[in-house]
């Protein structure tokens, strides 16, 4: 069997990634296509993964893609997340992951309708959707107060969890937009706020035109093995949520090859790609919490050293602000209430290092400017550094 070292992954992570300066893109696009897709469920995430892999980094940049090309779609998908992708990647992650969370987001709305006792049922949620629509519609954008605003329905207050301890009294008005973005009827469009914000307007869309999901799973696990690969089949179940059947399916339907891997395990790739790649130029990244290079793996270690995570990572899980260095994380970063880009090493990476990474940060200041950044998910090293 073919071996695939822990040095040519970190090799393939800096090329493939985009994290060396030498392979840095001109669009947004073309950076959420080598990672197949960005995190989204921070805000502010989409856009410091994009532009820590752009050669002319810039929030309008970004904005554009999202905004006003529409070549850059919101879709909560994969294990139940919201991820952003380009529109040629969005069919096949609506209908390989898309459908089955949308149904899901459904059922379980339907059912807190039923155990709320008011006689509300699918009717009376279909003829709410109908008038929002309309609503949004008429407008063209709005956020979900004004919608509530035009939308009496909206305004129904039900109680979730009925007779238990998580017993609570909710507005019905984010769970009836969650399903309509979740079934593709209306999409995220600009926030309130800067593009650190989350608090989005909506805008009708139309739903992306059904496929069968298991030829969709073969074109995603395709993708993620070009983008990711080597890979386990245990890491693609994780980034997928799919079942070990499907998974295994997929990835026999995309024609992946095994190859061994340092730790034992056996890790896939795509067709053809067993050649090992030359080693890019030094490189340094200073990565946002839940960038897809941290998170395209369940098994992160070839880049991310076991003593590492405590201080990278929140108690559910979710990994902070990274820095990193040749495809290693070697130490997390913050920023400060004045702007300025703090970091701290956790890996002794000597002189050259220390100097690209300071580059990086000056970097990242340059086109952050005056936005403030806070992530969603506070790390123990992250909030040290804001201290």
């Amino acid at each position: 069997m073919h071996h695939v070292d822990d040095e040519q992954r970190r090799v393939r992570l800096g090329r493939r990634h985009l994290l060396a300066p030498s392979a840095r893109a001109a669009s947004a696009v073309t950076v959420a296509d080598a990672l197949v897709a960005l995190h989204a469920t921070d805000a502010a995430t989409v856009f410091l993964s994009v532009c820590a892999r752009l050669t002319e980094p810039g929030a309008g940049a970004v904005e554009r893609a999202l905004y006003e090309d529409v070549s850059l779609v919101r879709l909560l998908s994969m294990r139940n997340t919201l991820f952003t992708v380009s529109t040629e990647v969005a069919p096949a992650v609506d209908a390989s992951s898309a459908r089955a969370v949308a149904a899901k987001e459904r059922r379980k709305l339907l059912k807190h309708l039923k155990e709320d006792g008011q006689g509300l049922d699918e009717h009376w949620l279909a003829d709410t959707e109908t008038q929002t629509l309309a609503a949004l519609t008429a407008r063209g954008r709005a956020t979900g107060s004004e919608l509530s605003a035009a939308v009496p329905a909206l305004r129904t207050k039900i109680t979730v969890f009925p007779g238990t301890r998580q017993e609570t009294v909710q507005g019905i008005a984010s769970r009836v937009i969650r399903v309509l973005a979740a079934d593709g009827r209306i999409r995220r469009d600009r926030p309130r706020g800067s593009w650190t914000s989350s608090q989005f307007r909506w805008t009708a869309a139309e739903p992306w035109p059904p496929s069968d999901p298991a030829q969709a799973r073969a074109e995603l696990a395709g993708r993620w093995l070009r983008s990711y690969g080597p890979g386990t089949e245990g890491d693609l179940k994780w980034w997928t949520g799919w079942g070990a059947r499907e998974t295994r399916t997929a990835l026999a339907a995309a024609g992946a090859e095994e190859v061994l891997l340092d730790s034992g395990a056996v890790g896939w790739v795509a067709p053809g790609d067993l050649a090992d790649e030359p080693a890019p130029e030094p490189w340094a990244a200073l990565l946002p919490g839940l960038d897809p290079s941290a998170m395209g793996w369940a098994d992160r270690g070839f880049h991310l050293p076991v003593d590492h995570r405590a201080a990278l990572f929140d108690r559910a899980g979710n990994i902070g602000p990274t820095v990193w260095w040749n495809g290693t994380v070697v130490g997390g970063w913050a920023q400060r209430a004045d702007g300025e880009p703090v970091w701290r090493l956790l890996s002794d990476v000597g002189r050259e290092a220390s100097q690209l990474i300071e580059a990086e940060a000056a970097r990242l200041s340059a086109w952050v400017g005056d936005a403030r950044i806070t992530p969603r998910f506070r790390t123990p090293l992250e909030r040290e550094l804001t201290a």
